[in-house]
């Protein structure tokens, strides 16, 4: 369990910023990501299309690729919450997978070898993605068995972000001696995004931005729509100071005395997102600390700012 540290009290300006949850909903719509049950046919880029049509916005984009005929959680952000897109394609995921063997086989055997295939394992991409094909290492953290019945085999796999599971079901098949294919493919985690928890589909969005385009009811478009600081809630956080907030939209490094409250988790070359009080996302950065030195540090650079989601402006600026 992760706890907040507080570093300095400080109070925030009502003036400046908003809380996410309260972002007018034209402002809420162009940072907004939604979490997007993607249906077997389409390719992601054509769902990303339908999506930028039905909102009418300038782009969107998609967290972690998914072939056309797999289904499942395809979180998709809006506008400015495209770029926050990109943090999710690190983030881990979870499939529930049918695979096929290609001869029955003993059930003993094929969970003993369901426990080999955890934990760190090689992988040469497919000859059809699109990254370079070569040998690399990824995580598969839990195989959990839901059905055998003769030579389907339903799983439920979470798996370090890169994780080819038509592959893994191939190399699985190897093992065993009989070959083997995935079948079929749902996608039911991607980082913080879950497929029981606010998953709407395509004609959910349509009906509910036509709600409110019609009646003017807005509730049903709240719920399709998610702030874009959802997409980081799997990541450890820094909330700052509202004096310090221009200048990290201006690209500033984040120091220590601009530090108000911190996640107890944070080590040295992680990955973290930096908040407002109010709680909207500011940035991320490669933090140069531990949380223990970030707490008791009262000078220096805390956190290398990488990206800059917020636009300059949007508090005063309070530094030279």
């Amino acid at each position: 369990m992760v706890n907040f540290l507080i570093k300095a009290k400080s109070e925030t300006n009502p003036e400046y910023g908003c809380s996410p949850e309260l972002r007018p909903i034209e402002e809420h719509l162009t940072k907004g990501i939604i979490n997007l049950d993607k249906p077997s046919g389409p390719t992601s880029h054509e769902v990303d299309s339908w999506v930028r049509k039905i909102f009418n916005a300038q782009k969107t984009g998609h967290g972690g690729t998914l072939d056309p005929k797999v289904t499942g959680v395809l979180p998709i952000g809006i506008d400015y919450a495209t770029r926050v897109i990109q943090l999710l394609l690190v983030a881990n995921k979870e499939y529930v997978c049918l695979m096929r063997l290609h001869q029955e086989i003993e059930e003993d055997v094929i969970r003993d070898i369901l426990e080999e295939f955890q934990g760190k394992i090689y992988q040469t991409p497919p000859l059809k993605s699109a990254v370079k094909r070569e040998l690399r290492v990824r995580s598969i953290y839990y195989v959990n068995i839901i059905e055998i019945d003769g030579q389907d085999v339903l799983f439920r796999i979470g798996c370090e972000s890169g994780t080819y599971i038509r592959k893994y079901c191939h190399d699985i098949g190897e093992a065993l001696g009989i070959g083997a294919h995935m079948a079929e493919l749902r996608r039911t985690k991607s980082g913080p995004f879950h497929e029981n928890e606010a998953l709407v589909t395509l004609q959910d969005v349509t009906d509910a931005f036509c709600y409110w385009k019609e009646d003017g009811d807005e509730s049903y478009l709240r719920k399709a729509v998610l702030p874009m600081e959802m997409a980081v809630t799997h990541l450890p956080k820094i909330v700052i100071r509202d004096s310090a907030v221009d200048a990290i939209c201006h690209g500033a490094d984040l120091a220590a005395g601009g530090i108000v409250s911190l996640d107890d988790n944070i080590q040295k070359g992680d990955i973290v997102v930096i908040l407002t009080i109010k709680g909207e996302l500011v940035a991320s950065g490669e933090s140069l600390a531990n949380s223990l030195e970030i707490l008791e540090s009262a000078k220096g650079i805390m956190v290398d700012t990488k990206k800059v989601f917020m636009e300059p402006e949007t508090y005063p600026k309070m530094w030279k």
